[in-house]
C-alpha cells in the first residue's frame, strides 16, 4: 500500500507544478554557466529595492514582484549549444509557447517566446534563446559565449517589460520585445 501511495505521489506532483524545468539539466553541466534566481531572492530584492527613490528602480521592482523564477544558461561549447537548441525545440513542441519575435544579425539569432497569461498584456513565461554568437566575451576571464538561454516565469506584464527595455541601451529591434505591437 505504501509503494502505491509513493508511486501516485510521484505521478501527481509534476501536475501540481513541482516538476523541474526541462532546462535544469544545464545547471550542473560542464561548460555551462548558470544563474538561477528563485522567488525568495526575488522577494528579498524587491523589499530592499522598494526603499529606493529612483523611478527606474521602482519600475524594475514592479516587474520583479510578478516573477516566480529566473533561469539563465550560457555556454561557449558547440556540443552543449547544439543540445540546448534541440532541447528548446523539444520544449516548444510540448509547451504552449508562441513566438513573440525573432532577430537575426549575421549569424546571431535571437528568439523570444511567450506563454499567454491572464490577458493580452500578461504572460506566464518569457523564453529567450540566443544562438550563433561569436567573440562575445563576458567577465574578466575572457570567456566567450556561443549560446544563451533565458527563462522568466510568473505573472509578467509585457507593458512594464517594454517600458524598462526602452530605457536601456539596447538595439532598437530588441526594444520591441517588450510588447506585441
Amino acid at each position: 500500500m505504501r509503494k502505491l501511495t509513493v508511486v501516485l505521489l510521484v505521478a501527481i506532483l509534476p501536475l501540481l507544478g513541482f516538476s523541474q524545468s526541462i532546462f535544469d539539466k544545464y545547471e550542473n553541466m560542464d561548460h555551462v554557466g548558470s544563474v538561477i534566481v528563485n522567488k525568495g531572492m526575488i522577494d528579498l530584492v524587491s523589499k530592499i529595492g522598494a526603499l529606493d527613490d529612483d523611478d527606474e528602480a521602482r519600475e524594475f521592482i514592479e516587474v520583479a514582484k510578478g516573477l516566480q523564477g529566473v533561469k539563465v544558461f550560457m555556454t561557449e561549447d558547440e556540443g552543449v549549444s547544439l543540445d540546448m537548441s534541440k532541447t528548446v525545440k523539444q520544449y516548444l513542441k510540448s509547451s504552449k509557447l508562441e513566438e513573440l519575435m525573432r532577430v537575426k544579425d549575421k549569424d546571431v539569432n535571437v528568439k523570444f517566446y511567450v506563454k499567454n497569461g491572464k490577458n493580452e498584456n500578461h504572460v506566464t513565461e518569457l523564453l529567450m534563446f540566443v544562438s550563433g554568437m561569436e567573440n562575445v566575451e563576458i567577465g574578466h576571464n575572457g570567456r566567450k559565449l556561443e549560446t544563451v538561454l533565458v527563462s522568466l516565469t510568473g505573472d509578467i506584464d509585457l507593458d512594464k517589460i517594454g517600458s524598462l527595455t526602452n530605457k536601456m541601451d539596447l538595439p532598437k529591434d530588441l526594444n520591441k520585445a517588450g510588447g506585441r505591437k
